[in-house]
């Protein structure tokens, strides 16, 4: 799924120019793409199918020096229409505010925490 280069969080431009996130501003990568699904009891969801109102949850690739919360590596849970894409190197990414993340999941969080704060 990612190059090594992504695995590693080097990011670079279009000329190949390294690329840092400004501010309170973090950059991640949706896993899979956004189609069809299945649901927790096996039932395959078409991508055409109406769904309301549904948060997603993207890997965290890069951070902003002014974000206090979030780690590489974390997985966040956030609103698909509050965002920026950018493609960067042929790979698709979003760009976020940390303001704009409902919840973060992530191993280093304290047992017994869930990692959401809804």
């Amino acid at each position: 799924m990612a190059t090594k280069a992504k695995q590693n969080g080097d990011l670079s431009g279009e000329d190949g120019i390294p690329v840092k996130m400004l501010n309170d501003r973090i950059l991640v990568s949706l896993g899979e793409a956004e189609g069809e699904r299945r649901s927790s009891g096996g039932i395959l969801i078409p991508a055409t199918a109406q769904v309301g109102k549904r948060l997603s949850w993207a890997q965290v690739v890069a951070v902003g020096p002014n974000v206090r919360n979030l780690e590489t590596g974390d997985q966040v849970l956030f609103n698909p229409e509050d965002r920026y894409e950018v493609e960067v190197r042929g790979f698709d990414y979003i760009i976020l505010r940390e303001r704009d993340v409902h919840a973060v999941a992530a191993e280093r969080l304290d047992e017994g925490s869930t990692g959401l704060y809804l």
